[in-house]
């Protein structure tokens, strides 16, 4: 963010703060119970935002050097990452071209050859097929032709970008719609991958999403947590295409009145939240960022996988690493232990058929945005305005 943004966002923040106000969305609109439980909804949603829509699986620390690799099973193809010896970033099917066999299991690791465990056809971390045994027996084949099926990758601002289809579109650009020199000016390129997490829960994806969606429940599910440390009726909102950008406001922004505006860092009072559609949340703090990718279980509108990423600035890693370890159990504890567990419960309300609708807030923006962009991707009609 740069410093011009910051200010702005600071001063907006103590604003709110001295006048007592907060983002206002306007009206009160619904959201039907069933979009959360609707197997037909739940179908359409895993063929347009998963296996046809281009996906985020990862910052580039997630490959810090040539040679690292990762692997994913999250959105209909099983994914091979790679980091060639040229240092450019690659994807592919995970399936060797012999028989299908999924050729690397690891989440993770370095290795500049893929040999199948099956019968041990070999791939170089460029694709390239490099080794077919006992090639007089198996017979002549062309090697050129045989390479791991590549899928349209891109590395951008230190985001990791891969299409699941071979001849898919992907301009990581167009995708972040405005975010992009935001993001150049976070430096997430230079951040050090510092652990993972996975939170698998009975609920619909987008209760997991729309958990990061607002503050208004901060000064009671979080009372003990997150409430003693943040403002949880106050943040700044701001919409860039299908994404948009949540700013915290958290209590030590009160510090920042007595300090000169050319030393305020946003993080010093702020916490931004990004949400990248359709379904990643960037939380940045002043040493951290945390990546949560949240998907279905295929077409089951039941259940949820949050892949959790946690990443540091390496001078906070080398300053202070116990602290910086620290961050992912915290996390846990906040977004897994409390969060998740009401929005498990939310899903159990709306699978109980006797609550036809949940509400959205004037105060919860980023609900209304999320769910108007959503359903306008799948043709659906808009959400209804509340009768007062």
């Amino acid at each position: 963010m740069r410093r011009e943004e910051q200010v702005r966002v600071i001063r907006a923040l103590m604003d709110h703060i001295d006048r007592g106000t907060n983002v206002d969305e306007g009206v009160i609109r619904r959201v039907a119970a069933a979009d959360y439980t609707s197997p037909e909804r739940a179908g359409l949603e895993w063929e347009a935002f998963f296996k046809e829509y281009p996906q985020v699986i990862g910052l580039s620390g997630d490959l810090p050097k040539a040679g690292s690799f990762i692997t994913s099973n999250d959105f209909g193809v099983p994914l091979l990452a790679t980091r060639a010896a040229d240092g450019r970033f690659r994807a592919f099917a995970n399936v060797c071209r012999h028989r299908g066999t999924i050729l690397e299991d690891a989440p993770r690791g370095e290795r500049t050859r893929f040999v199948c465990p099956f019968h041990a056809w070999t791939y170089d971390s460029t694709g390239a097929l490099i080794g077919v045994p006992k090639p007089e027996h198996f017979g002549e084949i062309d090697k050129a032709c045989l390479g791991l099926v590549e899928l349209p990758a891109e590395e951008r601002h230190g985001l990791l970008w891969v299409h699941p289809k071979p001849n898919g579109q992907l301009d990581a650009a167009d995708l972040l719609a405005g975010l992009g020199d935001e993001f150049e000016a976070w430096d997430f390129a230079s951040l050090v991958q510092i652990g993972d997490d996975t939170y698998e829960t009975p609920m619909n994806w987008k209760l997991a999403i729309d958990t990061f969606g607002e503050t208004y429940h901060f000064e009671k599910l979080h009372r003990d947590t997150l409430a003693p440390v943040f403002h949880g009726n106050v943040q700044l909102y701001d919409t860039y295409g299908r994404n948009h950008r949540m700013v915290l406001c958290i209590r030590s922004i009160d510090m920042l009145r007595s300090m000169p505006e050319s030393e305020w860092k946003v993080t010093m009072g702020a916490f931004p939240v990004y949400y990248l559609f359709p379904n990643i949340q960037i939380n940045v703090g002043q040493n951290a960022v945390i990546v949560v990718r949240v998907y279905p279980d295929g077409a089951n509108p039941d259940r949820s996988v949050s892949r959790v990423s946690f990443y540091a600035r390496p001078d906070a890693v080398a300053q202070d690493p116990l602290g910086v370890r620290a961050v992912p159990q915290r996390f846990a504890e906040i977004i897994r232990d409390e969060d998740y567990v009401a929005a498990a419960a939310s899903h159990r309300g709306a699978r109980s058929g006797l609550v036809e609708h949940f509400l959205f807030g004037r105060n919860e923006p980023a609900l209304h945005h999320y769910h108007r962009t959503y359903r306008a991707a799948l043709g659906l009609p808009p959400l209804e305005t509340a009768s007062a």
